[in-house]
């Protein structure tokens, strides 16, 4: 078994090896992973986060040890905490990274770092502070990032920045913590499920007070949620069906 470690700040992880291919979501800088299979350009990688699969280019990794990837993610996780910050290599170059990216490898890949981080588990009002970081994102399948994300890694990223591990897609996330009856019992921070005509669970969004949720849709927006779903408050027609309300956070 090989494993590497993202020393870039944003690459994508495609579904074929081709940079044609369709990004499923993207590697931030200092995520480990392990190689599944290697070809002469592409690796299939499994990311150690969330066990999420993919192929990623060559050439936008650097392969480590076995030692080296455990030691890191045995660590608490350590994550930049501003929309876009830098690291400085040892030749005094500097490299961005997005908010949310790791800075367990800072050590292992030789750069320095002197902005702002996050690790440890934060309160339930924390959740909403960090979606607000967020607020006007565009939307882009696969994303990850402020420049760019899509409904699950909206709520992967807010949830991960508060030190609570969540699934990739909306469809995973779903399995996950305790289902309510009522949109009532919730708690902003709650997470809200939609499914399409086909009953698959395919949008996911996070609760506000007041009957409100922050999602992102088109970009990170928020609107209002009633029983039927979520109320579009610009298109004034209902954009989402719900069909369960989780309660990840006790």
């Amino acid at each position: 078994m090989q494993y590497g470690i993202c020393n870039l700040s944003i690459v994508p992880l495609r579904v074929e090896p081709s940079d044609m291919s369709e990004l499923v979501s993207q590697v931030l800088y200092g995520e480990l992973f392990k190689v599944l299979e290697q070809r002469k350009s592409w690796s299939r990688i499994r990311l150690a986060y969330d066990s999420y699969e993919g192929w990623i280019d060559n050439k936008q990794y650097l392969e480590i040890s076995e030692d080296q990837y455990y030691d890191i993610s045995s660590q608490a996780h350590i994550l930049s905490n501003d929309l876009i910050e830098y690291v400085q290599d040892n030749k005094q170059q500097l490299i961005t990274i997005p908010l949310g990216a790791s800075l367990n490898g800072l050590k292992l890949l030789e750069h320095s770092f002197d902005g702002h981080s996050v690790s440890g588990i934060s309160s339930r009002p924390s959740i909403i502070k960090t979606a607000f970081t967020y607020l006007n994102a565009p939307y882009l399948w696969g994303g990850k990032t402020p420049f760019g994300i899509d409904c699950s890694g909206f709520t992967q990223m807010v949830y991960k920045l508060n030190g609570y591990d969540l699934l990739r897609d909306a469809s995973q996330q779903a399995t996950q913590g305790i289902p309510l009856s009522f949109i009532e019992e919730s708690e902003p921070g709650d997470l809200a499920f939609f499914d399409n005509n086909e009953g698959l669970i395919t949008h996911v969004g996070i609760i506000m007070e007041d009957n409100y949720i922050i999602h992102a849709h088109g970009k990170v927006r928020i609107d209002r949620l009633d029983h039927s779903g979520i109320y579009n408050v610009d298109k004034k027609t209902h954009t989402h069906k719900l069909r369960v309300i989780k309660k990840i956070i006790s």
